[in-house]
């Protein structure tokens, strides 16, 4: 199953942020996800449970929010919502689609840091963070 690669890749790629910006903890992750690029939300959910363990990722929410597959015809220039199976003949003139513009993403949007104080409560207690700090993850940061 590839969602427990994908999954451990973020874990991954978010707990190298952390150290680097020294977070004691992430509170939650939202990750976009095409509906073409083959992850099944469910699977991905557990598999980010299981990958977690262990890590500053520990007890972080998983926001997975579906990125609609659309396509582009170079001859009329229409663009269109291909669905599932994808339909990758152009509505506009029935030409075969040229590009695929969305649906095949694996991104991390967001990352929502856990206030330091509030790692320590949450584990005592079981409450939700006072604060987060939220930040994107990008190729800068």
């Amino acid at each position: 199953m590839h969602e427990m690669s994908l999954a451990v890749a973020v874990v991954d790629q978010v707990e190298t942020v952390a150290r680097s910006r020294g977070a004691v903890g992430v509170s939650s992750i939202e990750l976009e996800v095409g509906e073409l690029a083959g992850v099944v939300a469910d699977a991905l959910a557990f598999c980010f449970e299981l990958a977690c363990a262990g890590t500053v990722v520990e007890g972080a929410e998983l926001i997975t929010r579906t990125v609609p597959g659309t396509a582009r015809c170079a001859p009329c220039a229409e663009v269109w919502a291909v669905g599932m199976p994808p339909l990758l003949l152009c509505p506009g003139c029935g030409a075969a689609a040229d590009e695929l513009v969305s649906g095949r993403e694996l991104r991390i949007r967001e990352v929502r840091w856990a206030d330091p104080e509030s790692r320590e409560d949450r584990r005592t207690d079981g409450e939700a963070p006072r604060e987060e700090h939220r930040q994107p993850i990008t190729e800068e940061s």
